[in-house]
């Protein structure tokens, strides 16, 4: 038995030492993961802490045949997938979320997967009407405000309001169909 596993057999049976051991072996992996795609030193701290608070919680559930990195990265990812549901209706979503995840930066499981994901949001938005992609492309995509993509086609900042929280209900609809690629980086 390796001493990862020792430390796993050992958490689950609430050894708060072996909790440490296992914080300090993969702590700053997982703030560098989290560093790397939130691009916030607070968020990737945050992320960090309650992933670790999760592990702690769900000690007993442990399975010390499994990878514990694993684990661990996959609570990391759902903690910042969260971050990202918080940030969804903020303007430039989309072109941060493609720079945060540049497929530079991430292994290639991870790029398959944003692949697989940029391809689910270019078929969603093909559901939108030819109005809400427009605006979803200018103010989610270019970070365009709302009040200039009004006075730049002539229509109401409202209107334009309206046409986005259309786009972003049809979006969250239709990548609800790839629930796998939004339970890893959208909504």
């Amino acid at each position: 038995m390796s001493t990862e596993q020792e430390h796993i057999e050992k958490l689950k049976k609430g050894s708060y030492k072996d909790f440490t051991s296992l914080y300090n072996l993969y702590a700053s992996r997982l703030y560098a993961f989290a560093l790397t795609l939130s691009h916030s030193e607070t968020a990737s701290k945050d992320i960090v802490q309650e992933t670790f608070i999760k592990v702690w919680i769900n000690r007993e559930q442990i399975d010390p045949d499994k990878s514990f990195r694993s684990y661990l990265f996959t609570i990391a990812r759902n903690q910042i997938i969260s971050e990202f549901r918080s940030q969804v209706n903020q303007p430039k979503f989309v072109s941060e979320l493609e720079s945060l995840c540049s497929l530079s930066k991430l292994d290639p499981e991870e790029g398959l997967i944003l692949e697989e994901f940029n391809q689910a949001l270019e078929e969603a938005k093909k559901k939108l009407s030819p109005r809400q992609r427009e605006f979803f492309e200018l103010n989610k995509e270019q970070g365009i405000p709302v009040s200039e993509i009004a006075s730049m086609i002539s229509v109401s900042e409202q209107s334009v309001r309206n046409q986005l929280s259309h786009a972003m209900s049809r979006l969250r609809e239709e990548l609800q169909k790839h629930s796998y690629l939004l339970s890893i980086f959208f909504l």
